[in-house]
């Protein structure tokens, strides 16, 4: 397991560069997930575009002002947290920033940097209106197509992805949270999927309609990304082995050329420092679980993948809008309640049934899935129907 890339690097290459410490694994993974979204959202909204399904609005810009006090402050303040906290990791001792994740969350920081990429941030901004500055600033008309505004969506995503991801874990391990409240809640660890997509999915409704965004159509470009940033976003839960195992598995191996870690593994390392101590070990993380258990979030990575390639591969087909988004809700909502089978979680007390929160969930997704393609497809009938020529008397 590589907690941070520290980790990977120095087992993969031999390399003992101590800065990758600060590079948590199941961050970085998380970052690439977004990012990957974010292409493969472009470029469908692109496609949409094109071909004539969404539509530019348009809004006034002032352009040729200098920079305000307002502007010149939030950058000063960004650029001062930035330094103060990101950039002394790189040059306080070792004794203050040897455990990265507790330094940030602490008030020790270097104020020297914190005050000096304050100054420059402000001054970068300052530069940069100066530059595009008008003898006589005015009002300018621009264009904006929804492809431009991934960027912001994608921002919008990731913070309320993040913030809800974080609150259903609460809940779901909510006696857990009460015995260490403040622990829990900044840890990087233990971000429940289907909180993310609840509240990003909120979030980016409210953005969609704000700026005139055909929601359908939206949603309908998300499906491949969404199912693509989770086989990712996986990919950092298994490397960094942060909790969202499966079950022990003390069954024989059912194919010799399978390695043991695919059907077993101990997960040592691993960044909950979850089971005993690994003999030998004196760094940070230094545990292993006793017993080998399923790598759940290996086969999700597998099985999302390849749901991926399914999506994207029949997207073209699918012409009512918000049908190949119900379709990725049916698939997310199977793969999920199948997986929680073999998977560690606590359990629900549900009118005498005992599902976990995910198998809830997942079926509520399948179910909503099943309910907007019916509903759409009914509608979009209806609306041939209505429009169709009628026969001639």
């Amino acid at each position: 397991m590589y907690p941070n890339l520290y980790y990977a690097f120095k087992d993969l290459f031999g390399v003992d560069w101590k800065f990758l410490r600060f590079v948590n694994s199941f961050g970085f993974f998380v970052a690439i997930a977004f990012i990957l979204a974010a292409i493969v959202i472009a470029a469908e909204l692109r496609r949409k575009s094109r071909q004539g399904l969404l539509q530019p609005t348009e809004m006034q810009v002032m352009v040729g002002q200098p920079a305000t006090v307002n502007e010149l402050l939030l950058n000063f303040i960004l650029g001062f947290v930035l330094g103060y906290k990101i950039l002394a990791l790189f040059i306080m001792n070792n004794s203050a920033t040897e455990d990265p994740q507790a330094f940030i969350f602490s008030r020790l920081g270097s104020w020297p940097a914190g005050i000096g990429l304050g100054l420059l941030f402000a001054g970068l901004k300052w530069w940069d209106k100066h530059k595009q500055k008008l003898p006589k600033p005015e009002q300018r008309k621009v264009r904006i197509w929804p492809q431009d505004r991934v960027g912001e969506i994608t921002i919008i995503a990731l913070v309320a992805g993040l913030i809800g991801a974080k609150i259903f874990d609460i809940f779901e391990n909510w006696s857990d949270f009460l015995k260490k409240p403040t622990e829990y809640l900044f840890s990087p660890s233990g971000l429940t999927f289907y909180g993310g997509l609840i509240c990003a999915a909120l979030a980016i409704w409210w953005y969609a309609k704000k700026h005139k965004i055909g929601f359908w159509y939206l949603n309908d470009a998300a499906a491949p990304a969404l199912m693509l940033a989770y086989a990712v976003g996986r990919i950092g839960c298994q490397v960094a082995g942060d909790g969202d195992w499966g079950i022990a598995n003390i069954h024989p191996k059912p194919f010799s050329w399978l390695p043991n870690w695919m059907w077993g593994y101990t997960y040592p390392h691993n960044v909950n420092e979850a089971g005993l101590p690994i003999p030998g070990c004196v760094e940070k993380y230094c545990n292993e679980l006793p017993t080998p258990v399923f790598p759940t979030p290996f086969y999700e990575t597998v099985v999302c993948l390849i749901l991926f390639f399914v999506i994207w591969s029949l997207r073209k087909r699918f012409k009512i809008p918000g049908t190949l988004f119900a379709f990725y809700l049916m698939l997310n909502g199977l793969e999920r309640f199948f997986i929680e089978k073999i998977r560690v979680n606590i359990r629900m007390n549900f009118f005498g049934f005992h599902p976990t929160q995910a198998e809830v969930i997942s079926t509520l997704l399948f179910i909503t899935g099943l309910i907007l393609w019916i509903v759409l497809t009914r509608k979009d009938r209806r609306q041939k129907t209505a429009t169709a020529p009628s026969d001639p008397a």
